[in-house]
């Protein structure tokens, strides 16, 4: 295992056991994060982003694989279940994600899942008829940046 994939399997290891400290530790103070729904994060917000999600998220439990690099790029799969907080509905999110190394730390995180099979599975029947749709997930992104804001604010 190259030390790239050494990182990222500790990024993951620490995700599974909820710790953030050291999951925050993994990222260069420039990195940068996007998904389906947190878009354009900057370091500060996706340390905050990781915090967040492992104390709300109760029931949360991920399972990581297929962790392999081709020099500073790194690839993996992982899957998320839990509860979805706004719903109570049970979520599996299946996520392939893509990271740019340098010096042995996250400088770009790039997370890639299916926007409308999650909001089906999170929002039921409004995610199934309106997942596919923009205005749904400006919708959602909107609110989790709100939520995520609210969070840090809360810190300080």
């Amino acid at each position: 295992m190259t030390d790239n994939e050494q990182l990222i399997h500790n990024f993951y290891t620490s995700f599974n056991n909820k710790d953030y400290k050291a999951m925050q530790a993994c990222y260069a103070d420039n990195a940068t994060f996007n998904d389906a729904v947190f878009k354009n994060l900057n370091s500060e917000q996706v340390k905050a982003m990781w915090e967040m999600l492992i104390l709300k998220g109760k029931d949360l439990r991920i399972e990581f694989s297929n962790i392999s690099s081709d020099g500073n790029n790194v690839k993996a799969h992982w899957d998320a279940y839990y509860t979805f907080s706004a719903t109570g509905k049970k979520v599996v999110n299946n996520i392939d994600a893509r990271f740019e190394i340098e010096n042995v730390k996250i400088v770009k995180h790039t997370d890639t899942f299916d926007f409308h099979t999650w909001s089906t599975q999170a929002l039921g029947i409004k995610g199934f008829l309106l997942g596919w749709t923009t205005f749904l997930r400006k919708k959602v992104t909107a609110q989790a940046m709100k939520n995520l804001d609210s969070f840090m604010k809360a810190k300080v």
